[in-house]
């Protein structure tokens, strides 16, 4: 069984542009410029004939594939695609105080301690639990080959990291911005990246 994955992070929104640490338990809409990353992505690959769509609970994920949508493309969103909680950090604007335990956090995620977590969030490993059932629910859709899958920045590093089995603590080598792209072959149980980071959709804007 062969099947080509189509990864992207949702567009831009607000809180986005203001620094403002959005999670799992944040639900903002996509901004103007969202909407235009989102209306790139959609002219550069509305080509694709995707058999399935699938998105996080959250309504961003949902407004940056709605022009697929509007075709008729079937979709699903699975809780398994949705941002990492970060906790009691969300909602709130990047203060000092805040940006230095948020660094505490990454930079233990990057020695490895990847069950540490934010207060009242999500560790790295949890959300890798949820991740893992969400992967096994799509490759166990036979009737889809090509399949697009919106969801989110910290949460598509970690997935990327444990879909090419690349330890979870090097998560910060794989790049994102609002509605980068990566897509991956799944071929003979393994999964491999066939196009790295593309933002060439973006270009004109």
């Amino acid at each position: 069984m062969k099947k080509t994955f189509y990864f992207i992070r949702h567009g831009q929104t607000d809180l986005n542009l203001k620094g403002i640490v959005q999670g799992r338990g944040v639900n903002s809409p996509l901004n103007d410029n969202g909407i235009k990353q989102a209306q790139a992505f959609y002219e550069a690959y509305k080509h694709v004939p995707f058999d399935k769509i699938y998105v996080s609970t959250l309504l961003r994920t949902h407004q940056t594939v709605e022009s697929f949508l509007a075709h008729g493309i079937p979709s699903e969103e699975l809780v398994g695609l949705d941002e990492i909680s970060w906790g009691i950090y969300e909602g709130q604007e990047q203060t000092p105080e805040i940006m230095t335990g948020f660094e505490k956090v990454v930079n233990s995620w990057r020695n490895n301690d990847l069950d540490l977590a934010i207060d009242q969030g999500e560790s790295p490993n949890t959300l890798v639990e949820r991740q893992r059932e969400a992967v096994e629910y799509m490759l166990a859709q036979e009737d889809e080959e090509n399949v697009l899958v919106c969801m989110h920045g910290r949460a598509l590093r970690i997935m990327l990291c444990h879909l090419t089995e690349v330890p979870v603590c090097q998560m910060d080598d794989f790049p994102h911005t609002n509605t980068a792209l990566y897509i991956l072959e799944y071929q003979n149980n393994q999964f491999n990246i066939i196009d790295y980071y593309n933002t060439s959709h973006l270009s004109a804007l």
